[in-house]
């Protein structure tokens, strides 16, 4: 029987699944920050943590695994894989592959060999690949850098609204009540002192409140979700442009919490759509509906020249991580 690992690690959290070659799930692990470019040290610690996890719920060593696929937020350039190298070579396994976690979500997404596929979690990421294999990845690398949104933007953006809407530079909103509440202080003025004086950091879960006021009907941050949704538009426009699928038909996967999980009125969706169809009136979203790291199991699998068929498929998709 062979093995095949598969590792998603993100900005928060990270998944490692083991399979047999059958697709049945055998072991799980998870730990933290997977993302070296915000600590290295912590992500190399929750990479290891998670493997082990893994390989101890399955009962195998690493020898033992056949192919491991690592799906890694900020994998994105050569001076990345420099760093990231290493530290999977130290988990001890015998044949791996690293690539941007763009790429493991859009195969969980789809069973086409190309595609284009969006993340918006904590931060924002853009990847595409086109029938002839060719390959693109657009942003990714924060708001310096032509990025807007994901969890920590948007969580800085409902701080800002709030502020201006204090300030009266923006219409009143119901985010001032709902990020007093969230951080327990009294007023948006002593909520603004108190950061002004301690350079308090905000919590990336500011970000749920845009939604949660967008379900009451609030103008502004229905507004704020529009704009999210048009910056990822214009990243996916921008990447069909640059592989030349205007005219092809594709998935357009959408993934990451805030698309997945916290988009439940489809604001942000809804946004996506008009843009891409304006491009690629073939191009369908699709909605990720299982966890990433699926595809980077199939990813390991199909390494090792493993037919990906339906039932395998269906296998795989009932892997739960508590």
């Amino acid at each position: 029987m062979r093995y095949y690992l598969g590792v998603d690690g993100g900005g928060s959290k990270t998944y490692a699944v083991i399979t047999d070659e059958h697709g049945y799930v055998i072991g799980v692990g998870r730990g933290g920050n997977g993302n070296h470019q915000k600590n290295r040290r912590e992500a190399e610690l929750s990479l290891k943590q998670a493997v082990t996890e893994a390989l101890g719920a399955a009962k195998l060593t690493e020898e033992q695994i056949e192919f491991a696929w690592f799906g890694l937020a900020g994998a994105d350039r050569e001076s990345d894989f420099h760093i990231l190298r290493p530290i999977i070579a130290g988990l001890g396994l015998p044949h791996t592959e690293i690539s941007c976690d763009t790429w493991i979500a859009l195969r969980a997404g789809t069973e086409e060999s190309h595609g284009v596929v969006l993340i918006c979690g904590s931060g924002v990421n853009c990847s595409g690949k086109n029938r002839t294999g060719d390959t693109f990845q657009c942003g990714g690398f924060g708001y310096r850098f032509g990025d807007f949104g994901g969890g920590y933007d948007l969580s800085v953006e409902v701080f800002r609204t709030v502020i201006r809407s204090y300030e009266g530079r923006e219409k009143a909103t119901a985010l001032s009540e709902k990020i007093i509440d969230l951080l327990g202080y009294s007023s948006v003025a002593e909520l603004r002192d108190d950061f002004l004086d301690h350079s308090r950091h905000l919590p990336i879960g500011a970000a749920e409140l845009l939604f949660q006021a967008a379900e009451e009907g609030d103008e502004v941050a229905i507004r704020l979700l529009e704009k999210q949704g048009e910056e990822l538009g214009l990243a996916a426009v921008a990447t069909i442009h640059q592989l030349n699928m205007s005219e092809d038909s594709f998935q357009l996967v959408l993934a990451g919490s805030l698309l997945t999980k916290g988009d439940r009125l489809g604001i942000i969706r809804s946004a996506i759509e008009q843009k891409v169809k304006q491009t690629a009136p073939k191009g369908t979203l699709t909605i990720l509906d299982q966890e990433p790291v699926v595809g980077a199991v199939i990813l390991a699998m199909e390494r090792s020249r493993i037919h990906i068929h339906s039932e395998l498929l269906e296998r795989l998709s009932q892997v739960n991580i508590p």
